[in-house]
């Protein structure tokens, strides 16, 4: 087993926080992936993580060796592209994230056709409505709607997507079709809301006469899952603020009506987050090129949900 391969175990164990999952994100067995850390830490004679059957816990040596290990695949992927012409013929995994509404409606639609381009490369696409962490989680390339927090990361803008207040026609036939977001409080709408971990309050933005205004709305129904909101909506639950990307099928279809029109939602910005020596990577930057090339104009024109190019 080559010295490589073992450090290239040890980091996907040590960004993924375990041996299984790390051995499948390889695609090798949990045996081969433990077989390959013990070969590591007998190379170095320290323990790199701490095992019980219940947790796995980087060792301070560990957390110390990450840091040299993450430089040296970085290096011999850089030394590959010296003498490739990698950016005709990119090879490798490349980790994506994106929210669930975007990754299923937009994203995922359009791996088929990246990878007949490039059968070298593999897509990981994970999907959540959390806040990801690119460093701490191994990630190249990063879809997400709203405002990032770390200024060290490249961003780059795709659009800005409208969004809509809606319900179904049950839930307004029962509780009425709120004109503004003060109706929205005063008549004590349910309202449902996206949470994740760290989420403290829920505030939504909209557009008043006087400009943006946060009006902080509350509900019984919670989820971490844009999707589960939309069919709660959907069964007559409540209000749900979404992008009307994802939700442009049901209003059209009557299924969900728009509410609370005087006051709309302030548009989110659309962007994708790598870091700096990620952008340098031809297959996250032929990936992050591809894709938005197809979805521009279908966050911009919901009209064309559902047929986008592949």
């Amino acid at each position: 087993m080559s010295y490589l391969d073992n450090i290239r175990t040890f980091v996907r164990v040590y960004e993924l926080g375990s041996m299984s999952a790390a051995g499948r994100d390889l695609r090798i067995s949990p045996a081969v992936t433990s077989s390959r850390i013990s070969q590591l830490e007998e190379h170095l004679s320290v323990r790199l993580f701490q095992r019980t059957t219940r947790s796995l816990t980087p060792t301070e040596q560990g957390k110390a060796f990450y840091g040299g290990a993450s430089e040296i695949l970085e290096a011999v992927e850089n030394a590959e592209a010296q003498v490739v012409n990698i950016t005709d013929n990119p090879k490798g995994s490349l980790y994506v994230s994106a929210p669930f509404g975007v990754g299923r409606r937009l994203i995922a639609p359009l791996v088929s056709g990246f990878l007949a381009e490039y059968p070298e490369v593999r897509i990981r696409l994970r999907l959540t409505d959390r806040k990801v962490d690119l460093t701490t989680e191994g990630l190249d390339l990063a879809f997400f709607l709203g405002q990032p927090e770390d200024s060290n990361l490249r961003i780059r803008k795709i659009a800005d997507v409208e969004r809509v207040l809606c319900a179904s026609p049950s839930y307004i036939e029962k509780h009425g079709n709120p004109a503004s977001g003060d109706a929205l409080l005063t008549d004590r709408h349910e309202c449902l809301n996206l949470r994740f971990p760290g989420a403290t309050e829920f505030q939504w933005r909209l557009v008043t006469s006087d400009g943006p205004k946060k009006f902080s709305v509350g509900g019984r129904y919670e989820s971490d899952d844009g999707d589960v909101l939309t069919d709660w909506a959907l069964a007559g639950n409540g209000i749900a603020m979404k992008p009307i990307f994802e939700v442009a099928d049901h209003i059209k279809a009557g299924r969900l009506v728009p509410v609370a029109t005087e006051t709309p939602p302030a548009p989110v910005q659309m962007a994708c987050l790598f870091t700096h020596r990620r952008r340098q990577d031809p297959k996250t930057r032929l990936f992050m090129e591809y894709v938005i090339a197809r979805i521009t104009e279908a966050v911009r024109d919901s009209s064309v949900q559902g047929q986008l190019p592949r």
